[in-house]
């Protein structure tokens, strides 16, 4: 093989040009115009998670005085933040580019985005009662000059810096008789913008033309109000954020619970380092010197130019004004075809598989089977891994149900869920206070898998039933995140199933598996076993293939691995959302691997597995992705899919993927997301899979 200079894509430039990805969404005229909106309110909320873990774990490796090339895929710690914050701002420069050319077209639209100094007189009643009755009550304002330092400021919050110039008196001069110019006096203060204040406020409809003032122009509209007390020359407010550190600190004091600890360190979180400042780049030199001073914001941490607005994520939530037109067209999800809440989940489970393909499937099938068991008398377990669930949990509910009603209800809860702590903590309690017995996972191991298992009294004999899933049992997130449930009766399967829930509470007992692929211990082992069976038949001139659909793909030792099966002859089709560091299509090196991510109206979130097996394909859909992380430090489940019918659905449905030319990129050296461009027919693949699935339900049989 000839040496091949770059071998990896760094992660955290990829996760960028992902979110790259998002943007072109936003840019996409083809996409509904307040759903462009929204994609650039999903790019910022990525790039604010992005910095509050990834590019803090990047500085912290720095700080450290190490290069970190070794597990940086061989940058260097610094230099990789100057690129990361140099992309970012030129990633941010593109998304207000893209937002003010979206503006003008919603002004097509008849709806205005007006600024406070646009603020009609009809309109001025409205703003300032608004501002009164709502927004002023909930307002901090922070005055800084006489303040040692800022008080700690919290999170991705935004902020208006304001610089008031004071009103002085001239002083006469006795002997000249003229006034003597004294400088004028400068305060500052800060005006937390209140996130429990929707940020966009609808003002009344004047005809057809309908319009939203920015709760940040709203209150620069009545700053006046604020500020009243001084006497001031002139006011003026931009504003600011800071990104902190994500990363939890555990307390190792042995005399606190795991929940004490993780409460702990989740609030610990609100004062962590900051890693990034952003600003609004018309904000004047000396404001912005005279916050960066006081508060501590040095060259280690990314300081990035912004527009007047920050926490664009807001626009996730943007109103959708009744306009029906500038949205997606609604795919109200089918049933899976075969289950049906007319009748007992268990008694068609017993019969056969079946697969759930969230959104496209409703995910009420989750619900009414825990429902189900929690009423059924023969029912007398529940055991179940909770991840992330919804605000309001229908699934939470039925476990609590079935307590009520005598099952003896186990919840694996993973307290570390990113971001998703605090509401984990407070299920745990609700859970805990219900008789619903917790499991705190595995020492040192994340808890990522997506399982339940079912024990049932059948003919005096104990029969299990179960699903495995590729994402979270939640209710909200089903409806956008595309995800498989497999619901199956295979005992070969539950049984393994069980094993996996006894490791939970029995850490110290390795379990060998026949079937399912477990993380720790063996997902990596068994995907390079399987990975040579494919390099094997290469050789062997049999049919060698793999397919593999996941979200990210950053283990080195599995790039190395694909390579190696490459340079061997065993094609290889990847689709991957995110980040990839895997580099496809390099003579000597990956000359046999494609890959392509697919952007679009849904987050691509399955995890699905072909090898071809000389021409009797194996199947595996899983929770892990192949990430160091999934491998080796986490509890991760990959399921076999045994049945026919399944199979060529999981077949069909990747090949729908496969052929997208619409929303598909391709991964390639040259980084730069170029779209799938094919001559014929257009394949946009979400489309045609909804499709695919209204097909199925009209077929008899």
């Amino acid at each position: 093989m000839n040496e091949v200079k770059n071998q990896y894509i760094n992660r955290e430039i990829s996760w960028l040009q992902f979110n790259a990805r998002v943007l072109q969404e936003a840019e996409d005229v083809s996409v509904p115009l307040i759903e462009r909106l929204r994609f650039l309110g999903i790019f910022s909320n990525n790039l604010d998670e992005f910095f509050k873990v990834r590019y803090a774990t990047v500085k912290r490796i720095a700080l450290s005085g190490k290069t970190g090339k070794s597990v940086l895929g061989g940058a260097k710690a610094k230099d990789l933040m100057d690129d990361i914050t140099q992309i970012v701002i030129n990633q941010q420069t593109e998304s207000l580019r893209i937002l003010s050319h979206i503006e003008r077209e919603l002004e097509e639209e008849n709806i205005f985005m007006i600024k406070e100094d646009e603020v009609t007189p009809e309109q001025n009643d409205f703003v300032r009662n608004y501002f009164y009755d709502k927004v002023s009550p909930a307002l901090v304002t922070i005055m800084l000059n006489d303040l040692d330092e800022i008080p700690n400021l919290k999170d991705s919050a935004g902020y208006l810096a304001v610089k008031m110039t004071m009103k002085l008196d001239g002083k006469q001069d006795g002997v000249k008789g003229l006034f003597k110019a004294k400088s004028k006096e400068v305060r500052y203060a800060l005006v937390e913008i209140p996130k429990t204040i929707e940020r966009f406020v609808v003002l009344p409809s004047k005809g057809d033309k309908q319009y939203i003032i920015i709760l940040d122009d709203l209150i620069r509209y009545c700053m006046g109000s604020i500020f009243n007390i001084f006497n001031y020359d002139s006011l003026s407010a931009h504003m600011i954020k800071i990104t902190r550190d994500a990363e939890l600190d555990i307390d190792s004091d042995l005399s606190k619970s795991f929940i004490e600890k993780i409460s702990s360190s989740v609030r610990g979180r609100r004062i962590s380092e900051p890693v990034r400042f952003v600003y609004d780049k018309e904000i004047e030199k000396d404001t912005l010197k005279f916050l960066k001073d006081k508060m501590g914001i040095d060259d280690t941490d990314s300081v990035i130019p912004g527009g007047r607005y920050h926490n664009r994520r807001d626009y996730m939530g943007f109103p959708s004004l009744g306009r029906a037109d500038l949205l997606y067209k609604k795919f109200p999800p089918l049933p899976v075809k075969g289950l049906t809440h007319d009748g007992s989940l268990f008694e068609a489970i017993a019969k056969k598989d079946y697969l759930q393909y969230a959104p496209y499937h409703t995910f009420s099938n989750v619900v009414k089977f825990l429902r189900e068991a929690a009423i059924d008398p023969k029912v007398k377990t529940i055991k179940v891994t909770v991840y992330r669930l919804a605000r309001n949990s229908q699934v939470a509910s039925s476990l609590i149900n079935a307590v009520k009603n005598g099952k003896d209800v186990t919840v694996q809860i993973e307290l570390q869920a990113r971001f998703d702590e605090e509401a984990n903590i407070e299920y745990a309690e609700q859970l805990q206070s219900e008789g619903v017995k917790l499991i705190f996972g595995v020492q040192g191991l994340k808890v990522h898998s997506k399982i339940c298992l079912i024990e049932r009294v059948e003919d005096d004999k104990t029969v299990r039933y179960g699903f495995i899933s590729t994402g979270n049992f939640n209710e909200s997130t089903a409806k956008i995140y595309t995800d498989y449930t497999l619901f199956t009766a295979d005992q070969r399967i539950l049984k393994e199933l069980d094993k996996v829930f006894d490791f939970f509470e029995t850490n110290y007992k390795i379990n060998k598996y026949k079937h399912l692929i477990v993380s720790p211990h063996y997902t990596k082992r068994t995907f390079f076993k399987l990975i040579d069976n494919e390099i094997k038949n290469a050789k062997e001139g049999k049919e060698a293939f793999i397919k593999i659909k996941m979200n990210s793909f950053t283990s080195y030792k599995m790039v190395d691995k694909l390579y190696e099966a490459s340079r061997s002859g065993v094609k290889i089709q990847l689709i991957v959302r995110g980040t990839c560091c895997l580099i496809p299509g390099v003579p000597g090196m990956s000359e046999n691997i494609e890959a392509i991510s697919v952007v679009d109206r849904f987050l691509e979130h399955t995890r699905l597995f072909v090898f071809g097996n000389a021409g009797d394909p194996l199947f595996y859909i899983s929770s892990a992705d192949w990430m160091t992380r999934n491998l080796d430090f986490r509890v991760e489940v990959g399921c076999p899919i045994y049945d026919e019918e399944i199979k060529q659905e999981l077949l069909d449905t990747f090949e729908i993927c496969w052929k997208d030319n619409v929303k598909a990129r391709i991964f390639s050296e040259r980084h730069d997301n170029a779209y799938r461009k094919e001559k014929g027919v257009k394949h946009r693949s979400q489309f045609e899979t909804y499709e695919y699935y209204l097909r199925k339900q009209s077929i008899k049989g």
